[in-house]
């Protein structure tokens, strides 16, 4: 059986639809394909839309002890991206509750006005390592991760340290 090409999009609902509008845009830096007072759909990228954010106002709030979805991803191209994308919405009042090296991923999450949790990541290994690593003992002791401090490190990035040091997993060396 084949498997699906891509991972297309996301549909949120809300009845917080002007801030959720004015967050998601700014924390993806993503810009609006069309909108209307129901439903606006949103893309960062060559996708017709990778967002779309519908007003529903008849909605109860979340309530996190029912199952669901965890959290979002969304993958930047470099750690440059990410701390400059973090130091961005730190600017206008948007700060992680979480800043985590997964090993494979390097991570800060954030919540949305509607509280759904957000991951701005990078990859921090290649995919064959990422493997190798999900399968090693260092993993299996660990399969979260250590958490980091965005500030600490950006100050370090920002005096020349590499990326590659910055995001390196303590304890863990790739296979040669």
């Amino acid at each position: 059986m084949k498997s699906p090409i891509k991972f297309a999009h996301v549909v949120l609902k809300t009845t917080r639809y002007t801030e959720m509008l004015e967050w998601w845009q700014l924390v993806l830096s993503a810009s609006v394909r069309h909108g209307n007072d129901f439903i606006t759909f949103l893309s960062y990228d060559d996708e017709h839309h990778r967002l779309a954010i519908v007003r529903l106002p008849h909605l109860k709030e979340r309530d996190d002890s029912l199952s669901g979805v965890e959290h979002f991803a969304f993958t930047f191209a470099s750690l440059a991206d990410l701390f400059g994308k973090y130091q961005q919405l730190k600017t206008n009042g948007i700060v992680p509750y979480w800043t985590i090296n997964h090993g494979m991923n390097f991570s800060a999450y954030y919540r949305d006005p509607d509280g759904n949790q957000v991951e701005l990541q990078i990859d921090a290994m290649s995919p064959q390592t990422a493997d190798e690593f999900m399968n090693s003992p260092v993993f299996a002791a660990n399969p979260i991760g250590v958490d980091v401090d965005f500030d600490a490190l950006i100050a370090r990035f920002e005096a020349g340290e590499s990326a590659e040091s910055i995001v390196r997993y303590p304890g863990y060396s790739p296979v040669a």
